[in-house]
């Protein structure tokens, strides 16, 4: 006997059942501490390495003075790139997630990453977060 296709609408984050509902919270709250890090510790460094480019760039505003700034400071310009990415495609993710549901490759990954959790039981470290969103 074949399993019915799953729907979009069977796969929206708020239609899960109660563990893979825990699991992808704390997948977006994974993604999301990851770009506030990024922003806290990378962004000030790339900040403070182009502020001359920045006053310059308020005082008389050029695309070469902005890509001389960024072609000559290498590691700004990587940090900026990654918390900017970073921030764009956490955005992108959960924006699909909320309007056509889970793929269907993250739908896999939380069965699998539920499957482990409870293989190993407590000795999971998400274990107490997902067991008590089982019981809610």
């Amino acid at each position: 006997m074949s399993k019915p296709q799953a729907t979009a609408s069977d796969r929206r984050p708020e239609t899960l059942s109660p563990p893979l509902r825990q699991l992808h919270e704390i997948s977006v709250y994974q993604r999301w501490l990851w770009v506030g890090c990024c922003w806290l510790l990378l962004a000030p460094f790339a900040l403070w390495t182009l502020r001359e480019g920045i006053a310059l760039a308020f005082a008389y505003f050029t695309w070469s003075a902005v890509y001389y700034h960024l072609a000559t400071h290498f590691w700004a310009t990587i940090s900026l790139a990654l918390c900017i990415g970073s921030t764009t495609a956490v955005l992108v993710w959960q924006s699909r997630n909320i309007l056509f549901g889970l793929s269907r490759q993250d739908l896999r990954r939380l069965e699998r990453q539920r499957d482990r959790l409870q293989r190993l039981g407590r000795r999971h470290p998400l274990w107490h977060w997902v067991e008590k969103g089982d019981r809610a």
